[in-house]
């Protein structure tokens, strides 16, 4: 068996969900497990996480993916509806709604209900992704508040630049939705991960963590441990060959990387077909027998070639740690020039799951 896994750690989720809870003590939290639990799995995120009072997810196959395993906390369809023929599984199954269009609350308005369904109003104020304009939320949160069926819960906004602590959008955005609300009922969802951490006072009545849950900071040049935080999934491989190459010597495709001297260097089993990003150049730290060694050369489908020099003891078989415990994913991310939310949803499926219970 190929011996590429990833691992993921479940007490290292349920303290970063406690970390949260420090952080943000006065609110409650709707976790994002959405794009399969940010790559660590949708049931096993949600099946780890019992405290946590909601879960946001991102479409309807989500959330029926969640009920079917029993889970009875609320479940928030942070896009909304795509197509009327999902509102009577929305009513069958009491899960909430992000209207973020007015073209919802049109389509709503039309359709015939069996039971209420639970409805957030989601505001644009400076994303431009989704949510109402400025001028609509006044005349559209009237609309849910007459509707018979509907059950108006609040508004929420999302946070373009919470993860840059210097950008003065973050309050430009919480002045114009407390603008906005004012004198509106219900309650409030703002902070996502950055905003719990960076920005306390967009801790209203609820809060949304996503990525600093997988132990990840969100914010720009960040480490999850500078806010107490965890890492959940460590990938690991192992050394299937190593070699002593000449001064001059070509390693991989292009023959990119060349050997400064006689070096000794090794071959570890993974690659963009197991979800490493092949953009990782070389210098790119990978932790063999738990101390750093440089990718070299460029990044294969199957393998990676890393420098051995400074253990030129190594054998096949000793274990590789391609991020996680020990070694920060924010820094593989930034060698490859991508964020660490893609190397976490990139895994695939031929990878080995192990859950650390």
């Amino acid at each position: 068996m190929r011996h590429t896994q990833v691992h993921i750690d479940l007490p290292a989720l349920r303290h970063n969900l406690l970390q949260v809870r420090r952080l943000a003590p006065h609110s409650k939290v709707m976790a994002a497990i959405k794009a399969n639990g940010y790559g660590h799995g949708l049931e096993r995120v949600a099946l780890a996480l019992p405290e946590a009072d909601a879960f946001g997810v991102a479409c309807i196959d989500e959330a029926l993916q969640l009920r079917s395993i029993g889970i009875e906390q609320p479940i928030i369809l942070l896009e909304g509806f795509f197509h009327v023929d999902e509102l009577p599984q929305a009513e069958q199954y009491g899960f909430d709604l992000v209207l973020h269009h007015p073209s919802q609350v049109d389509k709503l308005s039309q359709h015939r209900f069996h039971q209420p369904i639970r409805v957030w109003l989601k505001i644009d104020t400076g994303m431009h992704r989704l949510g109402v304009a400025p001028e609509e939320v006044a005349p559209l949160w009237q609309r849910l508040v007459e509707h018979p069926w509907l059950v108006p819960l609040g508004q929420m906004t999302h946070l373009a630049c919470a993860d840059d602590s210097d950008s003065p959008m973050t309050e430009q955005q919480l002045a114009l939705f407390a603008s906005l609300t004012a004198g509106l009922s219900g309650i409030q969802a703002i902070a996502n991960s950055a905003g719990i951490i960076a920005w306390p006072s967009s801790h209203v009545d609820w809060v949304r963590p996503g990525i600093m849950l997988y132990g990840v900071s969100p914010l720009l040049g960040g480490r999850a441990e500078q806010h107490g935080l965890r890492p959940v999934m460590t990938l690991r491989s192992e050394l299937i060959a190593t070699r002593t190459l000449s001064a001059g010597e070509a390693v991989g495709y292009g023959a990119s990387w060349r050997c400064p001297e006689t070096m000794p260097i090794g071959i570890v089993a993974v690659g963009y077909g197991d979800g490493y990003p092949r953009h990782a150049r070389s210098g790119t730290p990978v932790l063999l027998n738990g101390r750093e060694v440089p990718l070299i050369g460029r990044v294969s489908m199957d393998m990676l070639a890393v420098d051995l020099r400074s253990q030129p003891q190594a054998q096949i078989g000793d274990p590789v740690v391609l991020w996680g415990k020990g070694l920060p994913i924010e820094v593989i991310a930034e060698h490859a020039e991508t964020i660490p939310y893609e190397l976490l949803c990139g895994i695939t499926r031929r990878v080995e799951c192990v859950a650390v219970p």
